[in-house]
Protein backbone atom coordinates (compact mmCIF):
# COMPACT_ATOMS: atom_id res chain seq x y z
CA UNK A 1 0.00 0.00 0.00
CA UNK A 2 2.99 2.46 0.68
CA UNK A 3 4.65 1.99 -2.40
CA UNK A 4 2.06 3.00 -4.14
CA UNK A 5 0.55 6.33 -1.83
CA UNK A 6 4.50 7.57 -2.69
CA UNK A 7 4.08 7.11 -6.22
CA UNK A 8 0.90 8.80 -6.54
CA UNK A 9 2.18 11.57 -4.25
CA UNK A 10 4.85 11.76 -6.46
CA UNK A 11 2.44 12.20 -9.70
CA UNK A 12 0.50 14.92 -7.70
CA UNK A 13 3.69 17.02 -6.89
CA UNK A 14 4.37 18.11 -10.54
CA UNK A 15 2.14 20.20 -12.67
CA UNK A 16 0.12 17.52 -15.59
CA UNK A 17 2.13 15.11 -16.99
CA UNK A 18 0.42 15.09 -20.34
CA UNK A 19 0.74 17.61 -22.64
CA UNK A 20 -1.08 18.16 -26.55
CA UNK A 21 1.07 19.49 -29.27
CA UNK A 22 -1.23 21.69 -31.66
CA UNK A 23 -2.31 19.64 -34.63
CA UNK A 24 -1.97 16.41 -32.40
CA UNK A 25 -4.65 16.91 -29.67
CA UNK A 26 -7.30 13.76 -30.97
CA UNK A 27 -3.94 11.73 -31.10
CA UNK A 28 -2.96 12.60 -27.70
CA UNK A 29 -5.96 12.26 -26.22
CA UNK A 30 -6.45 8.90 -27.44
CA UNK A 31 -2.86 7.91 -25.78
CA UNK A 32 -4.51 9.65 -22.75
CA UNK A 33 -7.11 7.62 -22.46
CA UNK A 34 -5.17 3.94 -22.57
CA UNK A 35 -3.88 4.72 -19.08
CA UNK A 36 -7.12 5.44 -17.42
CA UNK A 37 -8.80 3.58 -14.79
CA UNK A 38 -12.63 4.53 -14.95
CA UNK A 39 -12.36 4.77 -10.87
CA UNK A 40 -10.01 6.99 -10.51
CA UNK A 41 -7.77 9.67 -11.65
CA UNK A 42 -5.72 9.11 -8.81
CA UNK A 43 -5.21 5.37 -9.89
CA UNK A 44 -4.57 6.01 -13.51
CA UNK A 45 -1.56 8.47 -12.78
CA UNK A 46 -0.18 5.40 -10.72
CA UNK A 47 -0.87 3.18 -13.58
CA UNK A 48 1.31 5.99 -16.23
CA UNK A 49 4.20 5.96 -13.34
CA UNK A 50 3.81 1.59 -13.44
CA UNK A 51 4.02 1.10 -17.13
CA UNK A 52 6.87 3.66 -17.02
CA UNK A 53 8.92 1.57 -14.69
CA UNK A 54 8.36 -1.22 -16.73
CA UNK A 55 9.95 0.57 -19.62
CA UNK A 56 12.81 1.38 -17.93
CA UNK A 57 12.01 4.80 -17.27
CA UNK A 58 12.35 5.28 -20.77
CA UNK A 59 12.17 9.35 -22.41
CA UNK A 60 11.00 7.79 -25.92
CA UNK A 61 8.30 6.01 -24.14
CA UNK A 62 7.45 9.82 -22.59
CA UNK A 63 7.28 11.08 -26.32
CA UNK A 64 5.25 7.98 -27.97
CA UNK A 65 2.44 9.01 -25.06
CA UNK A 66 2.71 12.18 -25.49
CA UNK A 67 4.10 12.54 -21.53
CA UNK A 68 6.89 15.22 -19.74
CA UNK A 69 9.89 13.27 -19.62
CA UNK A 70 11.20 15.99 -17.18
CA UNK A 71 8.15 15.77 -15.39
CA UNK A 72 7.98 12.45 -14.98
CA UNK A 73 12.24 12.41 -13.84
CA UNK A 74 10.76 14.52 -10.74
CA UNK A 75 8.18 12.25 -10.11
CA UNK A 76 10.88 10.16 -9.78
CA UNK A 77 12.71 12.25 -7.42
CA UNK A 78 10.00 12.84 -5.06
CA UNK A 79 9.26 9.22 -4.81
CA UNK A 80 13.17 8.06 -3.87
CA UNK A 81 13.29 11.31 -1.20
CA UNK A 82 10.13 9.62 0.19
CA UNK A 83 11.44 6.33 0.47
CA UNK A 84 14.87 7.97 2.49
CA UNK A 85 12.24 9.44 5.05
CA UNK A 86 10.60 6.18 5.35
CA UNK A 87 13.98 4.24 6.10
CA UNK A 88 14.69 7.04 8.34
CA UNK A 89 11.82 6.78 10.02
CA UNK A 90 12.09 2.53 10.25
CA UNK A 91 8.57 2.47 8.63
CA UNK A 92 7.58 -0.88 6.90
CA UNK A 93 7.44 -0.96 3.21
CA UNK A 94 4.14 -3.27 2.21
CA UNK A 95 2.64 -3.84 -0.95
CA UNK A 96 -0.92 -4.43 -1.17
CA UNK A 97 -0.95 -6.20 -4.44
CA UNK A 98 -3.83 -5.62 -7.03
CA UNK A 99 -5.98 -4.62 -4.31
CA UNK A 100 -6.97 -1.03 -5.52
CA UNK A 101 -10.15 -0.90 -3.07
CA UNK A 102 -7.58 -0.59 -0.55
CA UNK A 103 -5.99 2.31 -2.62
CA UNK A 104 -8.77 4.21 -2.89
CA UNK A 105 -9.38 4.07 0.64
CA UNK A 106 -5.86 5.44 1.09
CA UNK A 107 -6.75 8.19 -0.76
CA UNK A 108 -10.35 8.91 0.87
CA UNK A 109 -8.37 9.22 4.54
CA UNK A 110 -6.09 12.01 2.74
CA UNK A 111 -9.02 13.83 0.88
CA UNK A 112 -11.81 13.10 3.11
CA UNK A 113 -12.25 16.39 3.31
CA UNK A 114 -13.21 18.13 0.09
CA UNK A 115 -15.54 14.97 -0.92
CA UNK A 116 -18.46 15.79 -2.96
CA UNK A 117 -22.21 13.51 -3.79
CA UNK A 118 -23.64 13.08 -6.64
CA UNK A 119 -26.26 15.21 -8.31
CA UNK A 120 -26.39 14.74 -11.84
CA UNK A 121 -24.66 13.37 -14.91
CA UNK A 122 -21.08 14.56 -14.39
CA UNK A 123 -22.58 17.15 -11.64
CA UNK A 124 -21.48 16.93 -8.11
CA UNK A 125 -22.08 19.15 -4.66
CA UNK A 126 -19.19 19.35 -2.30
CA UNK A 127 -20.78 17.02 0.98
CA UNK A 128 -19.61 19.78 3.55
CA UNK A 129 -20.43 23.33 2.21
CA UNK A 130 -23.18 22.01 -0.66
CA UNK A 131 -20.81 24.26 -3.45
CA UNK A 132 -21.43 23.12 -6.94
CA UNK A 133 -18.96 21.04 -8.93
CA UNK A 134 -18.33 19.46 -12.02
CA UNK A 135 -16.11 16.46 -13.35
CA UNK A 136 -13.35 17.95 -16.22
CA UNK A 137 -13.83 16.60 -19.49
CA UNK A 138 -10.01 14.82 -19.01
CA UNK A 139 -11.15 13.15 -15.74
CA UNK A 140 -11.47 9.14 -16.07
CA UNK A 141 -14.47 8.90 -14.38
CA UNK A 142 -16.10 11.77 -17.36
CA UNK A 143 -18.49 10.02 -19.61
CA UNK A 144 -18.61 6.15 -18.09
CA UNK A 145 -22.06 6.15 -18.30
CA UNK A 146 -22.95 6.52 -14.77
CA UNK A 147 -21.71 9.06 -11.89
CA UNK A 148 -20.34 7.40 -8.56
CA UNK A 149 -22.64 7.92 -5.27
CA UNK A 150 -19.62 9.59 -3.47
CA UNK A 151 -15.89 11.54 -4.77
CA UNK A 152 -13.28 13.00 -3.15
CA UNK A 153 -10.82 15.41 -4.79
CA UNK A 154 -6.77 17.01 -5.05
CA UNK A 155 -7.98 20.23 -5.96
CA UNK A 156 -10.84 22.22 -7.41
CA UNK A 157 -9.78 24.48 -10.89
CA UNK A 158 -12.10 27.63 -10.72
CA UNK A 159 -13.18 29.06 -14.26
CA UNK A 160 -16.30 29.08 -15.89
CA UNK A 161 -17.29 26.00 -14.09
CA UNK A 162 -15.80 25.03 -11.13
CA UNK A 163 -13.73 21.63 -11.90
CA UNK A 164 -12.50 18.73 -9.85
CA UNK A 165 -8.75 18.21 -10.64
CA UNK A 166 -7.90 14.41 -9.83
CA UNK A 167 -10.86 12.73 -8.81
CA UNK A 168 -11.74 9.35 -7.14
CA UNK A 169 -14.84 7.08 -6.57
CA UNK A 170 -15.43 6.59 -2.91
CA UNK A 171 -17.51 4.69 -0.60
CA UNK A 172 -20.21 5.96 1.97
CA UNK A 173 -18.83 4.06 4.55
CA UNK A 174 -15.36 4.95 3.79
CA UNK A 175 -16.30 8.53 4.35
CA UNK A 176 -18.07 7.96 7.57
CA UNK A 177 -15.21 5.11 9.11
CA UNK A 178 -12.42 8.08 8.19
CA UNK A 179 -14.05 11.27 8.66
CA UNK A 180 -16.82 11.16 11.33
CA UNK A 181 -15.89 14.77 12.16
CA UNK A 182 -18.04 15.89 9.20
CA UNK A 183 -19.95 12.42 7.88
CA UNK A 184 -22.38 9.86 9.58
CA UNK A 185 -24.08 7.21 8.13
CA UNK A 186 -27.75 6.38 9.56
CA UNK A 187 -28.42 3.26 7.81
CA UNK A 188 -26.07 1.01 5.83
CA UNK A 189 -26.47 1.69 2.05
CA UNK A 190 -27.03 -0.53 0.00
CA UNK A 191 -25.56 -0.30 -4.04
CA UNK A 192 -29.28 0.51 -6.74
CA UNK A 193 -28.79 -3.61 -7.62
CA UNK A 194 -29.65 -4.64 -4.67
CA UNK A 195 -32.58 -1.75 -4.03
CA UNK A 196 -33.83 -3.03 -7.44
CA UNK A 197 -33.82 -6.82 -6.22
CA UNK A 198 -35.30 -5.90 -2.68
CA UNK A 199 -38.26 -3.93 -4.72
CA UNK A 200 -38.62 -6.97 -7.14
CA UNK A 201 -39.02 -9.11 -4.05
CA UNK A 202 -41.27 -7.46 -2.46
CA UNK A 203 -43.46 -6.94 -5.49
CA UNK A 204 -43.62 -10.81 -6.08
CA UNK A 205 -44.11 -11.19 -2.38
CA UNK A 206 -47.51 -8.87 -2.53
CA UNK A 207 -48.59 -10.57 -5.91
CA UNK A 208 -48.81 -14.15 -4.00
CA UNK A 209 -50.45 -12.48 -1.46
CA UNK A 210 -53.09 -10.81 -3.52
CA UNK A 211 -53.22 -13.97 -5.64
CA UNK A 212 -53.98 -16.13 -2.57
CA UNK A 213 -56.67 -13.64 -1.37
CA UNK A 214 -58.70 -13.61 -4.49
CA UNK A 215 -58.87 -17.44 -4.54
CA UNK A 216 -59.90 -17.51 -0.89
CA UNK A 217 -62.63 -14.79 -1.80
CA UNK A 218 -63.63 -17.17 -4.65
CA UNK A 219 -64.29 -19.89 -2.70
CA UNK A 220 -66.32 -18.23 -0.22
CA UNK A 221 -68.74 -17.03 -3.25
CA UNK A 222 -68.55 -20.98 -4.21
CA UNK A 223 -69.92 -22.23 -0.74
CA UNK A 224 -72.53 -19.13 -0.90
CA UNK A 225 -74.10 -20.09 -3.96
CA UNK A 226 -74.45 -23.51 -3.67
CA UNK A 227 -77.59 -25.43 -3.29
CA UNK A 228 -79.09 -26.30 0.35
CA UNK A 229 -80.18 -29.52 1.20
CA UNK A 230 -83.92 -29.21 2.66
CA UNK A 231 -84.87 -31.16 5.75
CA UNK A 232 -88.35 -33.18 5.54
CA UNK A 233 -90.57 -33.55 8.19
CA UNK A 234 -92.03 -36.87 9.11
CA UNK A 235 -95.76 -37.02 10.13
CA UNK A 236 -96.77 -40.78 12.25
CA UNK A 237 -98.90 -42.68 9.83
CA UNK A 238 -97.72 -41.93 6.68
CA UNK A 239 -95.31 -43.52 4.66
CA UNK A 240 -91.83 -41.01 4.41
CA UNK A 241 -91.26 -42.94 1.33
CA UNK A 242 -94.09 -41.06 -0.85
CA UNK A 243 -95.62 -37.48 -0.67
CA UNK A 244 -99.21 -38.70 -2.27
CA UNK A 245 -102.15 -40.46 -0.51
CA UNK A 246 -103.37 -43.27 -1.51
CA UNK A 247 -107.51 -44.07 -1.76
CA UNK A 248 -108.57 -46.49 0.46
CA UNK A 249 -110.23 -49.51 -1.03
CA UNK A 250 -113.94 -50.75 -0.86
CA UNK A 251 -114.98 -53.42 1.45
CA UNK A 252 -117.53 -55.71 -0.52
CA UNK A 253 -120.42 -57.89 1.21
Amino acid sequence: KQWYQRRVRGMLSVPAIFYRPQGREEESDAAREKFQVPESDHLSLLHVYQQWKNKNYSSTWCNDYFIHFKAMKKVREVHSQLMEIMEKQKLPLTSCGNNWDLVRKCICSAYFHQAARVKGIGEYVNARTGMPCHLHPTSALYGMGYSSDYVVYHELIMTAREYMQCVTSVEAEWLAELGPMFYSVKESINSIEENKQRAAERKQQMEKELAAAEEELEAKREREDAPSSRSTIVTPGHSSSSSVRSTPRRLGF
